[in-house]
């Protein structure tokens, strides 16, 4: 084809925060599809989290983007060439395309999107990959009860607002976590939270926990761990017996490596955290969400529905634009995206 794509690689390795230099922009020839795949051009693309690890080149469960190689991502497009009975050009589909206008990739390892069931980009969130990740650890590992508490941070993010309308459709009370009054404000109103606490707002764990325990009078019997740093610290002591985490991520540690800043120092603290959870005799499960993409079609069932008739609330965050999808990328890891952070590409 003569026509020619854009895309976005991994010019360097981060230290530390990314930067515009880690990232550049490259123009090539348009791929032409082989036996079994797909070609896509992309109308919009996901930006999340769990990239930041993709840049490093450290032992993980998934292999790091080389440098010089496309930054790895979900995105949903329409299928303008198919060597695969399953899909024909006109079709939407949602796969692992990349930073990029256009993708190849095998047919069964894509998804078909009805454009006409709902918008194409709830297919990057509420109806995608985050959005599972919220009902299946909260399902699976959380296994609330009407009555209890539940705590989840990045409240107004895809992951933490399914997380808290979950739970509240449950009879839980839902506590969140955000970056700013604005977001504490959006997951009341929007999202149905019984309370939300600006983290910014506190300087430490230990004025961040008391804010807890006054929204919390019976204590946290769930806490969706998407953050780690102080609000993990604040949580774990006001943890119920019994109660359970489902560790999904850890954002506030990202930027500094696996670990994250001063490793050394909060090992130190690890047997304070071990001896909670042996006498509070808590579940703590991390998981990996593509280990569990069998369930995805039990996730569709139940929530498709409710995110139509309004039940379940989107809120999504667009940027116009692949050439600023690394500027977007890197505010996304400090808190400054309001709700799904997305690409619009085409």
């Amino acid at each position: 084809m003569s026509e020619q794509m854009q895309k976005i690689v991994l010019a360097s390795r981060p230290d530390g925060t990314p930067t515009q230099e880690n990232f550049r922009l490259e123009t090539g020839d348009i791929p032409t599809p082989g036996e079994g795949e797909i070609l896509v051009k992309v109308h919009y693309m996901s930006l999340d989290p769990y990239m930041r690890g993709r840049m490093d080149d450290a032992k993980s469960y998934a292999q790091p983007v080389p440098v010089g190689g496309l930054m790895e991502g979900g995105s949903v497009g329409e299928v303008i060439a198919s060597n695969s009975p399953d899909f024909k050009p006109g079709d939407y589909a949602f796969g692992m395309f990349g930073w990029a206008t256009h993708g190849v990739a095998q047919a069964q390892m894509c998804r078909k999107v009805d454009p006409d069931q709902a918008p194409i980009t709830t297919s990057l969130g509420v109806l995608g990959m985050p959005g599972f990740t919220g009902w299946f650890g909260l399902n699976e590992y959380g296994r609330p009860k009407k009555g209890e508490t539940l705590v989840v941070a990045a409240a107004t993010g895809p992951v933490g607002s399914m997380v808290g309308q979950l739970a509240k459709s449950m009879g839980l009370r839902a506590v969140g976590i955000a970056g700013g009054a604005d977001k504490c404000a959006l997951a009341k109103s929007e999202f149905g939270f019984d309370e939300c606490l600006d983290h910014r707002a506190y300087d430490d764990a230990k004025s961040l926990r008391a804010a807890l325990k006054e929204a919390c009078p019976d204590g946290i019997d769930i806490y969706y761990e998407n953050v780690g740093g102080k609000v993990l610290e604040a949580v774990m002591p006001l943890m119920n017996p019994h109660g359970r985490i489902p560790i999904c991520g850890m954002i506030a540690w990202y930027n500094a490596g696996g670990l994250g800043a001063g490793a050394a120092e909060e090992a130190l603290t690890a047997p304070k955290l071990w001896r909670t959870i042996l006498v509070n005799f808590l579940s703590v499960n991390g998981f990996i969400i593509s280990n569990h993409w069998k369930r995805f079609p039990e996730f569709l069932q139940e929530v498709a529905p409710q995110v139509a008739d309004g039940r379940i609330a989107v809120k999504e965050d667009i940027t116009e634009g692949l050439e600023n999808a690394p500027q977007a990328f890197i505010d996304l890891l400090t808190g400054g995206n309001f709700g799904k952070a997305i690409v619009k590409v085409a």
